[in-house]
């Protein structure tokens, strides 16, 4: 089905979907009655941090999670159709803003660099009074924030961060994540990638030399090796390195019949297209057809590598094509305010932004103390991933993993990927102590 025939459709069967549920009940803490804590606000206002991408290799995923964001901030301030917030059950928010104050907020651009993510995010805490800060398209990006955030007394809610690392060794108490992590993709690709190319293969992994990549590596080649695989070679690149026929050229000569490339955004789309114009894909190593694995996909790439991503596997954490009422009305938000649906990044910012309205909301406080209490162990639905569970150990979201691969006959440009399988809940859950890292105490003090 086409974005603008589900739009049409969705349109018509009207602008608002009833929410279930009752709103949720106040959280009565110390919290919820002391004001003495980080950016309170005392105007008519609040306000939130936005810092996104805005330039480098990841600015394509950082423009749609602003687009997202802004989108948002309307819904919550009773503006546009109300898009999730119809849909989100049990949720405690009106449309009337949160606590009774109007949601207003601040940018900045995290050029996909830790040091001025945190630059970008101490300015909009110090300067702008930010109670919150979200966004970000790079697991360097999100560590280094939310260890700003917990020392600042402020709470992040991650934006798209994918290492194992965010809600594992670097964890904290103040910071919350959506988005699924690496070892979930691991475990639900997995297996989809024996049953179609068999479990007798030799992989070569290039991968982006930071946080997100090595978690990527290692969780796709602990997946793939317990199946029977073998990891001929993993290399390292550069984040934005641009050209990587440097590093695609040795994979011809190693023995390996599958690629597997742990890159995002931009880098994805380079690194795929020139191992494509290598011929990779038309030829035969150990009598095998050779197969390029990305597993870590979204449409924005897939926009951006063109023919060469079809047929490739890989995983997202959701899918604008999904048949559920909150994917529904997200989509046709989204696609009435910009003219094309949502990507992954945009509704993991948006969702995020209403899970921590819905948390000041229900707590009765923007106190990060009534805010953590109200988010840990939260069982949500209507968000567009199905029932979900942010777990208090670790604040990490568990729900349903896609398996998607790129469409050999896409209908349009935001038709490029379909879902070949949705993962189970629990069949990508794990003990929290595996990745290690302490929560530690809530932070509220700046």
């Amino acid at each position: 089905m086409t974005f603008e025939r589900i739009t049409r459709r969705v349109f018509l069967r009207g602008s608002a979907v009833a929410g279930a549920g009752l709103a949720m009940p106040t959280i009565f803490t110390s919290a919820s009655r002391a004001q003495d804590f980080c950016n309170a606000p005392t105007g008519a206002n609040l306000v939130l941090g936005f810092n996104v991408p805005q330039t480098g290799p990841y600015a394509d995923e950082g423009a749609d999670e602003l687009r997202a964001l802004k989108l948002a901030v309307q819904h919550l301030n009773g503006e546009g159709d109300g898009g999730m917030l119809n849909t989100f059950k049990g949720t405690a928010l009106k449309g009337d803003g949160v606590l009774g104050k109007k949601v207003t907020f601040v940018t900045g651009d995290t050029q996909t660099k830790s040091d001025a993510a945190r630059a970008s995010a101490k300015r909009m805490i110090e300067k702008d009074g930010a109670l919150m800060i979200t966004g970000g398209s790079s697991s360097g990006v999100a560590v280094a924030v939310q260890s700003l955030c917990q020392e600042s007394g402020i709470i992040f809610m991650a934006g798209l961060t994918h290492s194992n690392d965010t809600t594992g060794k670097d964890k904290k108490r103040n910071g919350f994540r959506h988005f699924f992590n690496a070892y979930m993709s691991g475990q639900a690709l997995g297996p989809v990638l024996a049953e179609a190319y068999g479990k007798d293969r030799k992989a070569y992994h290039l991968t982006a030399d930071y946080t997100w990549g090595w978690t990527q590596e290692e969780s796709i080649k602990n997946a793939t090796e317990a199946l029977g695989w073998e990891t001929v070679q993993a290399v390292r690149t550069p984040l934005g390195a641009g050209d990587f026929s440097q590093y695609i050229t040795p994979v011809l000569n190693s023995g390996a019949d599958v690629l597997i490339l742990n890159h995002y955004g931009k880098d994805m789309i380079n690194s795929l297209t020139q191992a494509v114009q290598f011929g990779m894909r038309d030829k035969q190593v150990n009598g095998k057809d050779f197969q390029i694995v990305v597993p870590l996909f979204s449409e924005l790439m897939a926009q951006g590598a063109g023919d060469a991503i079809k047929g490739i596997y890989g995983t997202a954490n959701w899918d604008w094509k999904l048949e559920n009422e909150g994917t529904k009305a997200f989509t046709k938000s989204f696609g009435q305010e910009y003219g094309q649906p949502p990507s992954q990044a945009a509704q993991t910012c948006y969702v995020q932004t209403l899970l921590y309205a819905n948390a000041c909301e229900a707590a009765g406080t923007f106190n990060p103390e009534g805010v953590v209490e109200a988010l840990q162990d939260l069982e949500f639905d209507g968000l567009g991933n199905g029932p979900t569970l942010y777990r208090g150990a670790d604040h990490q979201c568990f729900k349903p993993v896609l398996v998607v691969q790129g469409k050999e006959d896409p209908k349009d440009k935001y038709d490029l990927l379909q879902v070949v399988r949705e993962v189970p809940t629990e069949q990508v859950m794990y003990d929290p102590s595996i990745f290690g890292g302490e929560l530690g105490p809530v932070s509220n003090k700046c």
